[in-house]
């Protein structure tokens, strides 16, 4: 795997875990790791916010590259 692929993937983990807690507990991870509160917003987190986005956009974009390399099933029609 690519080393751009791994950072994508934790980029996009990490994105994912913040929107579930602040979804189910209005807890923002990204704001709490540079001592913020819920909402607030500084340089950091923008640049963190923007990373997150962009690895979403590359993961998206490198969806079908993803599904190639996977391994393919045999459907019982084709038996």
């Amino acid at each position: 795997m690519k080393q751009i692929d791994v950072i994508a993937a934790v980029l996009v983990i990490v994105g994912a875990l913040n929107w579930g807690l602040v979804a189910t507990a209005r807890f923002d991870l990204v704001a709490a790791l540079f001592g913020m509160s819920f909402g607030q917003v500084s340089p950091l987190t923008t640049v963190v916010y923007g990373l997150v986005g962009l690895a979403g956009l590359y993961q998206a974009l490198s969806f079908n590259r993803v599904l190639s390399r996977a391994p393919q099933r045999v459907s019982a029609h084709a038996r």
